[in-house]
């Protein structure tokens, strides 16, 4: 797994939702898409991220309604970023001292190109040692 880079086994596809966007419609768009969090914006900035535990976790166990709750109220903000050439054991360790389960993956301009998740780690084929 350490030779593995994160461009490898991570998740090309990205959705982008204003931070306005109820939790319903996100959800709906997850599910829609195959995914399990979106980039939440303010404008043209990233402003958080919300997953679909969130939305169980933060909301809807807490009696929010998902029909007027906005992404916004119960985004992450803090946003991690891994580079896509960084190996899968960076991004574990970075996973790890952070305390997340998703990183946000950039090119070498820190633009946005991929989204790695723990279960997109589960997946990488070990080797078993010789």
């Amino acid at each position: 797994m350490a030779r593995t880079a994160v461009a490898e086994v991570m998740t090309r596809k990205v959705v982008y939702l204003p931070g306005d966007t109820m939790l319903d419609e996100a959800a709906q768009a997850m599910r829609d898409q195959g995914i399990g969090d979106v980039i939440v914006t303010n404008g043209p900035t990233m402003s958080g991220m919300v997953t679909d535990r969130d939305i169980v976790v933060r909301a809807i166990a807490e009696g929010l309604p998902p029909q007027s709750t906005t992404l916004a109220s119960i985004a992450t903000v803090e946003l991690i970023m891994v580079e896509q050439s960084a190996t899968v054991e960076e991004a574990v360790q970075a996973m790890r001292g952070r305390g997340v389960r998703r990183l946000l993956v950039c090119d070498a301009d820190r633009k946005v190109v991929g989204i790695l998740s723990l279960s997109d780690i589960a997946l990488v084929p070990t080797t078993a040692p010789a």
